[in-house]
């Protein structure tokens, strides 16, 4: 039998002292993952994994390694530790690397407050699969859809535990419930798809598979015909669905690595302006039923809510303890971790300022343009900044959607697309990272 995650951890952090360490920290994650796809109304695939994963980073000095392994036993745990002391001693130093403080740690926190886990019980496999049928049926069911790529239902559970020579423990336990359908309409080298995904923390919360099913039939009729636009200088509206991927982009640049390292088109802009005024962006750890949300971060640290652009100026980093120490800051509680690396820092919940206009409003707004749906491929310089993707989506021609388009691409510098964006007022909040459609100027499409 298993022991608890707790115990785990624990056993890791005596093995690892007994090996040499002077420092060490260890995660243990226990998983559940069911996924169910039906094809033609007949089930296509059925797959079901769980077990336990454990990780060890063990300090010697300012030097470290990590360890990780799906195997619990004591000997296995020995052996871990022994590897992972010895790597240590041939890592090279870092003087920036080690543990939080004592005073720096999470000392309580409000699991109930978080709802991370929903209490009902795991979904037996035939309702994922009648929830994937069912959602397949209803794409079928739209008029102008030829076949259905893919509907599929899902479920995880996963109980995370941390605990560090520094005097930390702690774990939680979330879960996750999905369903999702790709619906094709037209033939041959005239097919075109369209997608829709829902996934929620709490069974109850998610919507129906005929919804799910719908939508997806629906967005895929309305790209039937697309072709490729024109070529030039045009704005460029994000659509909600994608509109996340531009405040991903900024996170990046503001991320603790790449700013300790130099490489980042952001480095000289912290106090600086970065979005238009009147714009934030905040970050909230504890927002109740969200996938990003925790307790604590993967270094035990409280996490908190924090602006990190406000009224368009840039106000700080995302930081865990390394790069904090490396740019003589403090930590910013964003540390992420697996069980086979260190530490490293991740921005979790995210809210962009909503605008007061719709996305039509929008439309209305710049006249002609490119509404943009789906994205493809990325070439980003994460140094300068210039940006080009490859995007499908609508033309739209005096405020209005005119025909869908593809097999074009997006064009321009993030620091100057950034300074122009133009919120709506359609972001979904039960999302992690909860951005409206964004209209941006000034972009080059390159099409026919």
């Amino acid at each position: 039998m298993t022991s608890p995650l707790s115990d785990l951890t624990q056993s890791l952090l005596d093995a690892a002292h007994r090996a040499g360490a002077e420092d060490a920290d260890a995660i243990a994650i226990d998983g559940t993952s069911i996924s169910i796809d039906v094809l033609g109304g007949r089930l296509e695939h059925a797959e079901r994994s769980e077990g336990v994963e454990i990780g060890l980073r063990v300090l010697v000095g300012r030097r470290q390694a990590c360890i990780s392994a799906s195997d619990t036993r004591r000997e296995t745990i020995t052996a871990m530790a022994e590897r992972a002391v010895a790597m240590a001693r041939e890592a090279p130093a870092d003087p920036d690397i080690g543990l939080a403080a004592p005073e720096q740690l999470a000392k309580s926190w409000n699991l109930s407050a978080l709802e991370l886990a929903d209490p009902a019980e795991e979904p037996r496999p035939a309702a994922l699969e009648e929830d994937a049928r069912r959602a397949e049926a209803a794409a079928l069911a739209v008029n102008g859809v030829s076949q259905v790529q893919s509907a599929s239902a899902g479920f995880g559970r996963r109980r995370i535990h941390l605990a560090a020579s520094n005097g930390f423990s702690g774990g939680y336990e979330r879960t996750d419930r999905a369903i999702s359908c790709v619906a094709i309409t037209g033939e041959g080298t005239q097919m075109e798809r369209d997608w829709c995904s829902e996934s929620r923390t709490f069974q109850a919360d998610l919507p129906s598979p005929e919804e799910v099913g719908r939508l997806a039939g629906e967005r895929a009729v309305a790209r039937a015909g697309a072709r490729k636009p024109a070529t030039g200088a045009f704005p460029v509206l994000y659509d909600e669905r994608v509109a996340a991927s531009l405040i991903g982009h900024l996170m990046a640049a503001i991320n603790g690595m790449a700013i300790a390292r130099g490489a980042s088109w952001a480095r000289d802009l912290l106090h600086e302006q970065v979005l238009p005024a009147g714009l934030s962006i905040v970050e909230d750890p504890h927002r109740p039923r969200i996938s990003g949300s925790r307790p604590f971060d993967a270094e035990g640290l409280p996490t908190r809510r924090r602006a990190i652009v406000e009224d368009g100026v840039l106000t700080g980093w995302i930081l865990d303890l390394a790069t904090a120490r490396k740019l003589g800051m403090e930590s910013t509680a964003n540390a992420a971790r697996g069980t086979s690396a260190p530490p490293s820092p991740s921005a979790g919940n995210l809210e962009l300022t909503q605008g007061p206009h719709s996305r039509d409003d929008l439309l209305r707004k710049m006249g002609t343009g490119l509404l943009v749906t789906s994205m493809i491929g990325s070439s980003i310089n994460p140094t300068t900044g210039d940006y080009s993707r490859g995007a499908s989506g609508f033309w739209v021609e005096n405020g209005e959607i005119a025909y869908p388009v593809n097999e074009c691409t997006i064009a321009g510098n993030l620091r100057d697309m950034l300074k122009t964006i133009t919120p709506a007022n359609d972001a979904r909040r039960h999302l992690s990272r909860v951005v409206p459609s964004l209209l941006v100027d000034g972009l080059t499409i390159a099409g026919e």
